[in-house]
């Protein structure tokens, strides 16, 4: 099939959730896209990112890791995390790999596009920006925090995010791909962390609205504690039009199996509980709401099934 031909999926996210999706889509013969929060201030990426000046390389290099197509033991190595040797210790290979990409090449876009030819990456990596940004949160006592690592500890409903420096300037590709696309996933993860400092980037929201593609939310299975405590599915949706204004969103994917009673208590323990899904509220908003059976445990732990979700996203298109 001619590379004019295929459709154009574009997956919009960070975090654990967005290379899940990913990892299934790429099997299927379509024009893949994917736009990653660089907002991370944690860990590796949070060290590079003070000490080199450079947007936050973690959520990419899942995403290059998911995308990518090489030996086993290549991938292995690009995932590796170092536990011994001082000032070494915690870093991942991959992150130092792209920060020397990014020194070497002078732009942090031109380092990610090197490494995923290197590493046979099957689509497109957009970092949201092409700069360092910072995200703070705002509560609904007023007070304001900032940093991606910081804002769940605080453990307070949040009113909203935002970025500074402001505005953010969007990589130019990244708009394109959503103007250009024919279905635009927005992928589940840390809603207030990883989805909507993508989302709040400014012309993101406005390419969202203005794109001809359908525009998917595939909704969290659980909630997460410090900032989706008691969310129902609707509270998502609602957080996200909140923050980029309504009628950005078509559509919203969510799972229709119950969730077993042990994986529930294990999920407690950690103040989470299954995201209620409030079907009523979400037709009302004029969403279609699409059901299947999309996630898989193991181990008493819940992940979206990266097979099933794709076949369900490529049937859209």
């Amino acid at each position: 099939m001619a590379q004019t031909a295929l459709k154009k999926i574009v997956v919009i996210g960070g975090g654990t959730g967005m290379p899940v999706l990913l990892r299934g889509l790429k099997q299927h013969p379509i024009d893949l896209s994917a736009i990653v929060t660089v907002a991370d201030d944690g860990g590796s990426s949070g060290r590079l990112r003070s000490e080199m000046e450079m947007p936050a390389p973690g959520d990419i290099r899942n995403v290059i890791a998911a995308l990518s197509d090489v030996e086993p033991m290549l991938m292995e190595l690009f995932q590796h995390r170092f536990t011994k040797g001082n000032g070494l210790s915690g870093h991942s290979m991959g992150n130092l790999l792209l920060a020397a990409m990014t020194s070497v090449t002078g732009d942090f876009y031109t380092g990610i596009k090197e490494i995923s030819r290197v590493l046979n990456v099957k689509g497109n990596i957009y970092p949201i920006a092409n700069q360092n940004m910072f995200l703070h949160a705002e509560y609904e006592d007023g007070d304001i925090v900032t940093g991606e690592s910081n804002i769940p500890k605080a453990n307070k409903r949040i009113k909203r995010v935002f970025l500074k420096p402001n505005p953010v300037l969007p990589l130019p590709e990244a708009v394109e791909a959503i103007h250009d696309a024919d279905l635009v996933v927005i992928a589940p993860g840390s809603l207030y962390t990883s989805t909507l400092p993508n989302l709040i980037v400014p012309q993101i929201g406005e390419a969202l609205r203005e794109t001809t593609a359908k525009v998917v939310y595939v909704c969290n299975v659980m909630t997460q504690a410090g900032e989706t405590s008691h969310y129902s599915a609707s509270d998502h949706v609602q957080a996200i039009a909140d923050h980029i204004g309504t009628g950005c969103i078509q559509a919203v994917v969510m799972h229709n199996r119950t969730i077993d009673r042990d994986v529930q208590m294990v999920y407690a323990e950690e103040n989470a509980e299954p995201v209620r899904y409030d079907l009523d509220k979400l037709r009302s908003m004029g969403l279609e709401i699409i059901e299947e059976d999309i996630v898989k445990e193991r181990n008493h732990s819940l992940r979206h099934d990266t097979d099933k979700v794709a076949k369900v996203l490529c049937s859209l298109i």
